[in-house]
């Protein structure tokens, strides 16, 4: 059985695979829009000096999420790199 744990508890510099994405519908179909869509690899970047929000490189883009919403993405650590060649764990 997979370890889900929330995208805010993924190490900076780690790199996870989307799993599963919960919450309310309107936030969930925010999240997918932003590229935040089961299987791809999502990597930690850069905390705010404050520690919220956090930077996350998915799909080769730099978003920045709340931990609110980061906890509502659930990933395995160590994601693989798909097709398109996006994160790589590490």
């Amino acid at each position: 059985m997979e370890n889900l744990r929330p995208l805010c508890l993924i190490p900076m510099g780690k790199t996870g695979s989307i799993k599963k994405i919960t919450g309310k519908d309107i936030i969930k179909r925010r999240l997918m829009d932003l590229g935040f869509v089961e299987g791809t690899a999502v990597k930690a970047v850069r905390k705010s000096p404050t520690g919220d929000p956090t930077a996350y490189l998915v799909k080769g883009v730099l978003i920045a999420l709340r931990k609110e919403e980061a906890s509502m993405v659930l990933c395995v650590e160590g994601g693989v790199s798909n097709e398109r060649g996006f994160p790589r764990g590490d």
